[in-house]
């Protein structure tokens, strides 16, 4: 099953690390180090230049990714619960 995470952007749920709530994850240094490295290194995938609320960490087959997303995380969560979305 795929998640819809934004514009035309879906990842394959089984792929899914976590779903996190960019407000109120960002405030610790670790998490803020994380997304750091990831733009860094090009892992960053911005699915919207419009005000994120939400980032989707991914791994496979060794590759890690991490969306960036205007939707929310309880959106995200909801939709993954739903069947993803479409």
């Amino acid at each position: 099953m795929y998640l819809h995470i934004g514009n035309d952007y879906s990842v394959d749920s089984r792929d899914i690390i976590g779903i996190f709530d960019i407000e109120n994850t960002t405030v610790e240094k670790c998490t803020k180090l994380l997304l750091e490295r990831a733009e860094k290194e090009h892992k960053c995938v911005y699915t919207t230049y419009d005000m994120p609320k939400s980032f989707i960490i991914t791994a496979k087959k060794g590759k890690e990714r991490v969306y960036i997303s205007q939707l929310s995380a309880a959106t995200l969560k909801k939709r993954l619960a739903a069947g993803g979305g479409f």
